[in-house]
This record gives structure tokens, sequence and C-alpha cells, in this order.
């Protein structure tokens, strides 16, 4: 039986870029750096949540051809591509410190009707959601 969510890829044209990002930027942490053969295995998370990791991947590791590589390169450096959404009880402050630490949004803090939105990309090009959820909202019913 599944239990949950452990890890998620993330793509990264720069590792080593990105892992700055993460932790400088947003005060994620490094959970584990090392080498498989030619391949670095980079992961990091969110402080006091533990059993989720992002893998920074680069789109030009094994497992994928030279021409898949390609695009999924030019779809991620697009912003096609979503990273996931990133919980928090205050996106407008957060909205407001990450910007002053330089982090690119694409969107500022909107009313949603289940929250506060808005909505930012890595270096590399990855969009998140950035969430505030509503405290009043009920997920078992459709939103109005």
């Amino acid at each position: 039986m599944i239990k949950g969510i452990a890890l998620t890829t993330v793509w990264s044209t720069d590792q080593e870029r990105d892992v700055a990002f993460f932790t400088g930027k947003l005060g994620f942490e490094v959970r584990s750096d090392l080498f498989m053969g030619d391949v670095r295995w980079v992961t990091v998370g969110v402080p006091g949540q533990p059993d989720i990791e992002f893998a920074l991947m680069r789109p030009d590791g094994p497992g994928l051809d030279p021409e898949s590589a390609r695009m999924l390169t030019t779809l991620v450096t697009k912003g096609l591509i979503g990273g996931g959404a990133l919980r928090t009880d205050d996106c407008r402050g957060d909205h407001r410190r990450f910007a002053a630490a330089g982090v690119e949004f694409v969107q500022g803090p909107q009313e949603r009707p289940y929250g506060v939105e808005a909505i930012f990309r890595d270096p590399t090009g990855n969009w998140y959601s950035l969430t505030e959820r509503r405290a009043e909202l009920d997920l078992d019913k459709p939103w109005a």
C-alpha cells in the first residue's frame, strides 16, 4: 500500500545554481549530495518536513536520448513545466521576502477560491505555486 509521496523530480540545468536557489532564497536544506558514476544525485527539502524531497535532476542525464533531453530542456527553460505547490501560512509576506531575495515571480499574490496564491520560477524555469490555504476551505465541497 502506498503510504505517501517521498520524492519528486525537479528538472535542473545547473544543479549547483539550483541548490543555491533552494537553500539560499527559499530556505530549503540539502538532504543528499553524492555522485553515482557520472550522475550527481542531489535532493533538497523543507526543514521540518523530512519525508518529502525534491531531486534536482539534469534533463541530459541517463535515461533520456539526446533529442528527448533537448526537448525537455526547451520545455523547462520556457517555463512550461510546474514543479509543484508549496504551502505557506503567509503568501504575501513570503512573496515580499522572496522577491527581495531575487526570486522571479510571474504572478504576485492573488485571492483564489482556495486561498492566496503567487507563482514563481526557479532559475531553470520550473514554476511553483506558493499557496496560503483559506482557513475555512472545505475540501469535501466543490469550490464556489
